[in-house]
């Protein structure tokens, strides 16, 4: 079985505490700036094994009584409908599954800030949708000169001019669909206003990776890296850290670059400046977690190996850029890893080189690899879903799961009635038959009953595969990754 090395237990108790405590140091009220996902982070769950994907959100929980959300979203990317890549929605659509999802964890959303606004015509019909749902909508300016002319953005014509955004809680998250949200200026405006109200208020930022106490070139460091190729993050040594306290720590360059800006503004707001470093702004505590560092290295490793074979088919369609290729290329370098580590990757290209079709492999949690190929029935996906379950269960790999009188009927409604070009069955139309078969059949039950072990395991495609088979493996918890080109010569390509 495949090795953890993540104490999440102790995570949840050791990070909440230290909030807790981080909001005691500055009187009664932080603003946190929580980068990263809140929910379903299955990029630390891979890279940290035992890494709850809803751990964070579990960790706030623990401090409902005390905090309250603030959504932030940039009125610009309303205006342009901004997708999120990992869920194929809008930032403005994905603020309202994030206030569904806080609620249903019984977290209190305070309220939506609109950044940048400019009176684009998009935003406001959005704030005027969000009020018609009840939700209160603050509306935060471009300011001139941010966030290098502190006396002017210090000032009433700068974050004087935001709308001060009501809180009632001395715990208030700032968190956004994506990046480049405002999240930061946020917080600081919020402190100007707190400040002019006669409130002491302060500042933390919740961003797991890169990690702050593992050494620059740990693979998890390295992963965060083939993550953020897009945005051409580099992790560095904190030097401010460095000369304050003669401690090595590692941060990443946009912080440590807008640092002095934001020691000067602390300055001006408070008094003085409550950090020495960017390393203290911070509040992660998931470096102190790990007990396995061997298994959080080989989880690690393999992260950068996939993110690579992602960014060549992103390339491919157009996506990503050769420069987060090279990127990715010489992380790995780093790293002492190649693709060939990727042991399914190997087979499935073996197989489909010996069939002249996509083919694709899996390497189970325990180690062993299964095979599917492409026949007149199944695409190679599907095949290698119920060549997976029958090697799980026990059950002879020459048995039929699905009667072709089963799978027959549903090609013809596929081709004849829907539409389809393709007659094979997807990932998800085979699991469908296959449930319908386990009413009636034990073996097909018994295979039912294998899907949760599927969690884990690593897949590998001769080819890209469509949305519908991606999702499928993603909701099964498998790991998945493409070769770089597609099964056929045409030019369009549903994603």
């Amino acid at each position: 079985m495949s090795r953890q090395g993540f104490d999440n237990e102790k995570y949840l108790k050791m990070q909440s505490e230290h909030i807790r405590e981080r909001i005691g140091n500055f009187g009664g009220r932080l603003y946190l700036e929580f980068g990263g996902k809140l929910f379903d982070d299955y990029h630390a769950s891979r890279v940290l094994p035992g890494f709850a994907p809803d751990s964070k959100i579990r960790m706030l929980y623990e401090l409902r009584d005390t905090a309250e959300i603030v959504i932030v979203i940039n009125s610009a990317d309303i205006e342009k409908n901004k997708v999120r890549g990992d869920l194929g929605i809008t930032y403005d659509m994905d603020v309202l599954r994030l206030i569904d999802a806080f609620r249903g964890y019984g977290l209190y959303v305070g309220s939506v800030v609109m950044t940048q606004f400019a009176g684009q015509a998009s935003a406001e019909k959005y704030q005027k949708k969000l009020e018609g749902l009840g939700i209160k909508v603050y509306r935060h300016y471009i300011i001139p000169g941010y966030p290098a002319n502190i006396p002017f953005i210090v000032s009433d014509e700068g974050f004087g001019r935001n709308d001060y955004i009501e809180t009632s809680r001395p715990l208030v998250v700032i968190t956004a669909p994506g990046p480049g949200s405002g999240k930061m200026a946020t917080c600081l405006s919020q402190i100007y206003h707190d400040n002019k109200h006669g409130i002491r208020a302060g500042y933390a930022k919740f961003e797991t990776f890169p990690i702050w106490n593992l050494p620059l070139k740990h693979p998890v460091n390295l992963a965060y890296e083939a993550a953020t190729a897009d945005l051409n993050d580099v992790n560095m040594i904190d030097p401010f850290h460095l000369e304050a306290y003669g401690e090595t720590t590692v941060n990443y360059n946009r912080d440590v670059e807008v640092f002095p800006v934001l020691n000067a503004m602390f300055e001006t707001l408070l008094g003085e400046s409550p950090y020495k470093s960017p390393t203290d702004m911070g509040v992660n505590m998931a470096g102190n977690c790990i007990f396995d560092d061997e298994a959080v290295r080989d989880a690690a490793n393999a992260e950068i190996i996939r993110r690579y074979y992602d960014t060549l088919c992103r390339k491919l369609q157009g996506d990503a850029t050769m420069d987060q290729v090279y990127k990715i290329e010489l992380l790995m370098k780093q790293a002492g890893i190649t693709i060939e580590d990727r042991k399914c990757a190997s087979v499935a290209i073996k197989l489909a080189e010996e069939t002249g079709a996509p083919a694709a492999a899996m390497e189970l949690p325990d180690g062993r690899i299964v095979t599917g190929k492409t026949t007149s029935l199944l695409g190679a996906s599907s095949a290698l879903l119920l060549n997976a379950l029958k090697e799980l269960g026990g059950i002879d790999h020459d048995i039929d799961l699905i009667s072709p009188t089963i799978i027959e009927p549903i090609q013809d409604l596929k081709v004849n009635h829907l539409g389809n070009h393709n007659p094979r069955l997807h990932t998800d139309e085979v699991l469908v038959a296959l449930a319908i078969c386990a009413a009636t059949d034990d073996l097909a039950e018994t295979a039912m009953q294998q899907i949760e072990k599927l969690k884990g395991s690593e897949v590998h495609s001769s080819v890209i595969l469509s949305s519908v088979d991606f999702n499928t493996f993603r909701k099964l918890g498998v790991n998945l990754t493409c070769e770089p080109q597609y099964q056929g010569k045409s030019l369009y390509h549903k994603k």
